[in-house]
């Protein structure tokens, strides 16, 4: 029997919202299985209404909820094993948290590199493409994706990997979210047991010249370096860097170069596991944390770039501004191999406020002609302009193909739909 909470059952406050935003749903309902997953989304399409997919984690573009419809929480579908026990093989569940992955893969001497949060979900961001602190070492999330279980609008249950339906496994890695319900996923886990971890406080005068000076630092260090860099006003910015390995004297000589980017308020450094580095909370999620994205890449922070993206601040009307490191690793993967098909940018650039306002927007616009692409994690304003920015025309081209063969009725309509 499926488990369905709806109002008035007592675990129904704890279902109803995510970190983001809050909800109403008529029904959460909690599979344990691809093919109670099957049934559930059966009863959904039966019902009508909106229908919501979450894999459990921050949900940020709030999409993971709704009104009066049905959600299909796969908070139970959170299993971590090891396929091999000699081997990188491990099989994970889109209800787990990488927190709790990287945890668990600790003790294997094992680490996929999954974001800068531990509370973030699996299915969500291993769908998408997952930008993390190992990426320009070892690459996207995506990249060591080898197999999945997905669940598609008919009900049909599939294995798929580069020899068993390869246009779908295509499909699932950068736009799993158009195509089906993906219930397990194999990755090939990278033997990685410690990192560097390094944390730094700049002083910023000015926003502009620091990102340049950032950017070159960034670009000119090894591949084993991945940097995220959080600016919050008031002059301040926090950045994380990440060597990956355990070789104490390359680590140090990497992150000097990061030293001399402006002036540093406070650091410090360690080696640890990289565990450490996406710790898990377990915060409730209440739709506590309003947020408002736009985002998009960049091959270089040079140019007239700073100068907007400092005009952007200066408003007052964006709470944060992250710039995450891609590149290295995750620019080696051809264009056309994933349907994430942003290969050739070093920079993520987002823009966080509290919530919505027509000045971030018109901010954010004057930002948009300096960038390259757009990331669709990080994005929280559907437009079919925002679609053709985030799949390149082949791809968006090859996965409307795909979408009419798996998804004939947009059943999948809620995350950025290519129908």
């Amino acid at each position: 029997m499926l488990d369905i909470i709806r109002p008035g059952d007592p675990r129904y406050p704890g279902v109803r919202h995510v970190y983001t935003a809050t909800g109403s749903p008529a029904a959460v309902i909690r599979p344990r299985s691809a093919v109670e997953v099957a049934r559930a989304l059966r009863l959904a399409r039966e019902t009508g209404g909106p229908l919501s997919v979450r894999s459990g984690g921050h949900g940020i573009s709030s999409i993971s909820t709704n009104d009066g419809g049905t959600v299909i929480d796969l908070a139970t579908l959170n299993s971590i094993e090891r396929l091999d026990p000699d081997g990188n093989l491990v099989r994970i569940g889109p209800g787990s948290r990488w927190g709790d992955v990287a945890a668990a893969l600790h003790p294997w001497g094992l680490s996929i590199s999954s974001g800068d949060s531990g509370d973030v979900g699996v299915g969500g961001l291993a769908t998408t493409a997952g930008i993390g602190l190992m990426g320009r070492a070892h690459g996207l999330t995506i990249d060591h994706l080898v197999a999945a279980e997905i669940v598609t609008a008919d009900g049909a249950i599939h294995t798929v990997d580069e020899e068993r339906d390869p246009d779908l496994f295509w499909a699932v890695r950068g736009a799993g979210a158009n195509v089906g319900i993906v219930t397990s996923m194999d990755f090939s886990a990278a033997p990685v047991p410690v990192v560097a971890h390094a944390a730094i406080q700049f002083r910023v005068d000015r926003i502009a010249p620091f990102l340049r000076a950032w950017g070159k630092t960034v670009e000119s260090a090894p591949r084993e370096i991945s940097a995220f860099l959080y600016l919050s006003g008031g002059g301040f910015a926090l950045a994380t860097v990440v060597f990956t390995g355990d070789d104490t004297d390359a680590a140090e000589r990497a992150l000097v170069p990061f030293l001399r980017v402006g002036p540093v308020l406070g650091r410090r450094a360690a080696l640890v596991p990289y565990a450490a580095v996406v710790t898990r909370t377990g915060m409730p999620h209440m739709g506590q944390q309003g947020a408002h994205l736009h985002n998009g890449f960049a091959v270089h922070l040079d140019g007239m770039l700073g100068d907007r993206l400092e005009a952007l601040v200066a408003t007052g009307s964006g709470a944060m501004l992250q710039i995450r490191s891609v590149g290295g690793a995750i620019n080696d993967v051809d264009a056309g191999a994933t349907a994430f098909a942003h290969r050739h940018q070093n920079f993520s650039v987002t823009a966080v406020a509290g919530g919505p306002s027509v000045e971030f927007d018109t901010a954010w616009e004057a930002v948009r002609p300096s960038l390259d692409g757009l990331y669709l994690s990080f994005e929280t304003a559907f437009s079919p302009e925002r679609l053709t920015e985030a799949f390149p025309p082949a791809t968006l081209s090859r996965l409307r193909e795909i979408k009419r063969e798996v998804d004939p009725d947009n059943v999948f309509d809620q995350n950025f739909p290519v129908a």
